[in-house]
């Protein structure tokens, strides 16, 4: 099930995505949430009458850094040993459509397509069986880097971490299983022009992996984002670029990139 949360007439909701041809997509109204055992209402809006909202609003989102071999050379580092993690606030998150703003204390900011992994129920030092039982779903993800900020920073808080940095959607897909998403297709395009494509196959470490690694640490709660790295071919995006991350099986995450106002 493809599950969106959306906005119409002031209100907020989820839905679940029915259809396959985009201009034809249309959301059942869920009564409740997607956290909890749920039912679908019936009532059926098209999705092109609706505003898309990030899929889930996540209390933390843990991202793992240098998870790629390839992407981890090509910026000159070093493969790390272990999982390595960092934070991305919940205020730099955005949904599908909404707009990347240039931030003004960069001029270099770049796209990174990454796997995004949405947990279902709160948990904590999960053992490597159970999982699949934590994850509600994947989606989409583009972890904006002010790349030059990193650089001189070091810490990656406000290179990662700044408002509109974490772009999440369209929609969590819940019907691929562990195994499945681990081997997919995840490409990003900047104005129709291919940067990034690679797969899920290649990360250093899994997505059961990280899962272990974090939860060993800390609680996760339902709506929490698991960021999963990026593949080669990260690169600077300008004013006025629109950049699409899409992911086999799931779907694409769009937006453009302005000024911050």
């Amino acid at each position: 099930m493809r599950i969106a949360r959306f906005s119409i007439d002031g209100n907020v909701a989820f839905g679940a995505v029915e259809g396959d041809k985009q201009d034809e997509l249309v959301l059942d109204i869920i009564k409740g949430i997607p956290f909890t055992d749920f039912e679908l209402s019936g009532t059926k809006v098209p999705l092109n009458k609706v505003r898309l909202l990030p899929p889930v609003l996540p209390n933390k989102v843990v991202a793992y850094g240098r998870n790629y071999a390839e992407h981890a050379r090509e910026l000159g580092n070093e493969v790390p040993d272990a999982p390595f993690a960092f934070f991305k606030p919940s205020t730099s998150v955005i949904g599908s459509g909404d707009e990347i703003q240039y931030p003004s204390f960069s001029q270099d900011l770049h796209h990174e397509a990454e796997l995004a992994v949405v947990i279902g129920r709160m948990c904590r030092e999960v053992p490597r069986e159970r999982v699949q039982d934590v994850i509600l779903g994947y989606t989409c993800a583009n972890d904006v880097t002010a790349r030059d900020v990193q650089k001189r920073e070091k810490q990656w808080a406000r290179a990662k971490g700044f408002d509109t940095s974490c772009p999440l959607g369209p929609w969590v897909e819940t019907d691929l299983d562990l195994a499945t998403a681990s081997d997919l297709t995840i490409q990003l395009t900047v104005n129709g022009e291919q940067r990034q494509l690679g797969r899920t196959s290649e990360m250093i470490h899994s997505i059961a992996d990280l899962v272990v690694h974090i939860t060993e640490a800390m609680t996760l709660l339902p709506g929490d984002v698991i960021l999963t790295g990026t593949p080669a071919g990260v690169g600077p995006l300008n004013v006025g670029d629109q950049v699409a991350v899409t992911i086999e099986g799931i779907g694409t995450l769009t937006n453009k990139v302005v000024k911050r106002g």
